[in-house]
């Protein structure tokens, strides 16, 4: 397709995401991969390539530069999960509700320690009013508008990962006994 790319608009773009597609861009310059995403601002290309061992390589094609864009194969049910989930975080395992109740105890108890206020609604813990810890209470699953106190609860729960197992012996309430 011979195009002025940057002209076509999001909704242009769209038609392309999902699909294999060949970028013509400046002189001699070509390149291929899946279309991931447009960015909307600058009109360029995300291209993913997966890799034989399962890992993938990102290009970038700044869409100044773009002169010709071709479609050259449509993404299956497989890829097209495959790139939907590309930059996702890893999955954190799920726990049974025996562990996850532990687990929420546990972090519970260490904050408390620390002298922060927490307190239990459902399956969440709410640290002083303004700090959410979800399910399964690791650092990456806390949720504050209040970056300051973030970080700071963050550094705290991340502390009870990095407890050795060899202190469980000697204080029996210490948080390190839950299974990370």
């Amino acid at each position: 397709m011979q195009c002025d790319w940057p002209l076509l608009g999001p909704l242009q773009w769209m038609r392309y995401v999902n699909k294999q597609v060949k970028v013509k861009a400046g002189k001699d310059e070509e390149r291929r991969g899946w279309l991931l995403t447009v960015d909307p601002v600058s009109a360029s290309l995300v291209l993913v390539d997966f890799k034989e061992d399962g890992g993938a390589s990102v290009q970038v094609v700044m869409g100044h530069a773009v002169e010709e864009v071709e479609v050259l194969q449509e993404a299956d049910e497989e890829t097209t999960q495959r790139l939907q989930s590309s930059f996702l975080p890893a999955k954190t395992r799920r726990l049974d509700p025996e562990e996850q109740r532990k687990r929420r105890a546990g972090v519970r108890s260490w904050l408390e320690k620390n002298r922060i206020p927490v307190e239990e609604e459902g399956d969440e813990l709410r640290v002083a009013g303004v700090l959410t810890i979800t399910p399964p209470y690791g650092p990456e699953d806390c949720c504050s508008s209040n970056q300051i106190i973030l970080d700071r609860i963050q550094k705290l729960i991340q502390s009870v990962f990095q407890i050795q197992p060899d202190h469980t012996e000697t204080d029996p309430d210490c948080p390190s006994t839950m299974e990370v």
